[in-house]
């Protein structure tokens, strides 16, 4: 005989957890977000709406039809699983599991349904025993944890009451003043190691951070040492020369705990913050000037594909003119991405007559190989990079006004 209602789903949902990041690499955090579990959800309900036609195939239960499932879509079929299902089930809230959640689990994990796995079980850890094992984190929720953590204090209550009472001797008294302060210690670090812990999930949520695992061949495309070509020079009132100028930005990325670091060294000025992936192939990039005090100082959003159409990669960003005082103004603008290499070390040249010879900030990637590359970083003519191609991503029509202003950007 199978274990059934709650033992049996939680165990059953906490191995198709196990096996479904196994397959994707993406990792599902089991909290009460239901939105984490959406994944598996789609996975299972493919699934689950096969139901009503592999009875006879894979052993299960028979299901009626759903007769409106063509006219409807995810999550509105009959036999649609969802995150929340999951996660209520998962957490210990449900008592009597959906029939069609089950089915699907055994059919996910065994490739057989339930009636056909009870005649010929395969996981010793389903079977229904007399002296059941003891709750572990790896078969059951927190819920259903604390739940026998609950009886068993109960159990050794009564125990205690039962038996005559004992004399401790002093040493004995230390030795049970110490445990009970190491007791109340550790739920006094486990209170506030969750509070922090809820704390950060709410955070992460609401600001939608990291909302999305990325896979090893994502930070491979992505790390490392690009050049960025960007138009913002034109839309500079102080400068009476801006016409079709462009300045090239040497940037490297590195991964980090699920996001990247963003470091821009540009003509005058760096950029400091980080990337994140949105969903597959989209990366969000958020940056400041780096400055001495900390401060925000014009920050810059930009959202970058990786469908790539021709050599370059494109960013639309939201950006800034980098205009001296008060005529720094906001500005959309196309900015233009090519991936140089990985690895190695950035530095920047200082104090030197290289640098007085060229007027521009002079960086140099240390590669791996030892190779050094030396960029030259400064306002030049679009028309001076003859690159057509990359010409017509960063002109004058890349760049969008946050108000329309007559001249300000040149045109031919």
């Amino acid at each position: 005989m199978l274990k059934k209602g709650k033992e049996e789903i939680i165990y059953l949902l906490n191995k198709a957890i196990h096996k479904f990041q196994l397959e994707t690499g993406r990792e599902i955090v089991q909290n009460t977000n239901r939105k984490n579990y959406e994944g598996l959800a789609i996975l299972l309900s493919n699934i689950s709406n096969q139901l009503p036609n592999t009875a006879n195939q894979l052993g299960h239960i028979v299901y009626e039809r759903d007769v409106q499932k063509n006219d409807c879509e995810y999550p509105f079929r009959k036999y649609d699983i969802t995150g929340g299902q999951i996660k209520d089930a998962l957490m210990g809230l449900v008592s009597n599991p959906r029939p069609f959640l089950i089915d699907t689990c055994y059919i996910y994990l065994y490739n057989t349904g339930r009636l056909a796995f009870e005649a010929n079980p395969v996981d010793p850890n389903l079977i229904a025993t007399e002296n059941a094992p003891s709750i572990t984190k790896d078969s059951y929720s927190i819920i259903s944890e604390n739940q026998q953590l609950k009886l068993r204090i109960a159990g050794l209550q009564n125990e205690k009451a039962a038996q005559p009472h004992k004399k401790y001797t002093y040493p004995q008294v230390i030795l049970m003043l110490v445990a009970a302060l190491s007791l109340i210690g550790a739920v006094v670090l486990w209170r506030l190691y969750s509070d922090a812990t809820l704390k950060w999930n709410t955070i992460k949520d609401d600001f939608n951070l990291i909302p999305y695992t990325v896979t090893k061949t994502e930070v491979d495309s992505i790390e490392g040492v690009w050049l960025c070509y960007t138009g913002s020079p034109q839309a500079r009132p102080s400068d009476p020369n801006r016409y079709h100028k462009v300045v090239t930005n040497l940037v490297e990325i590195k991964y980090k705990n699920g996001y990247f670091t963003y470091n821009r060294y540009g003509a005058s000025f760096d950029h400091i913050g980080y990337l994140q992936f949105e969903a597959p192939d989209l990366v969000s990039i958020h940056s400041r000037i780096k400055n001495n005090d900390n401060k925000v100082e014009s920050p810059r959003h930009s959202l970058l594909s990786l469908e790539k159409t021709g050599p370059y990669l494109s960013a639309i960003s939201a950006s800034w003119n980098f205009d001296a005082g008060g005529n720094n103004k906001i500005i959309g603008i196309r900015e233009v991405y090519t991936k140089l290499g990985k690895g190695g070390s950035i530095e920047e040249v200082i104090n030197t007559v290289e640098n007085a010879s060229c007027q521009c900030k002079i960086i140099r990637w240390k590669k791996t190989n030892k190779e050094v590359d030396t960029f030259f970083l400064k306002n030049i003519s679009l028309d001076s990079l003859k690159q057509p191609e990359l010409m017509n991503l960063i002109d004058e029509k890349s760049i969008l006004l946050k108000n329309p202003k007559d001249g300000l950007i040149i045109n031919n």
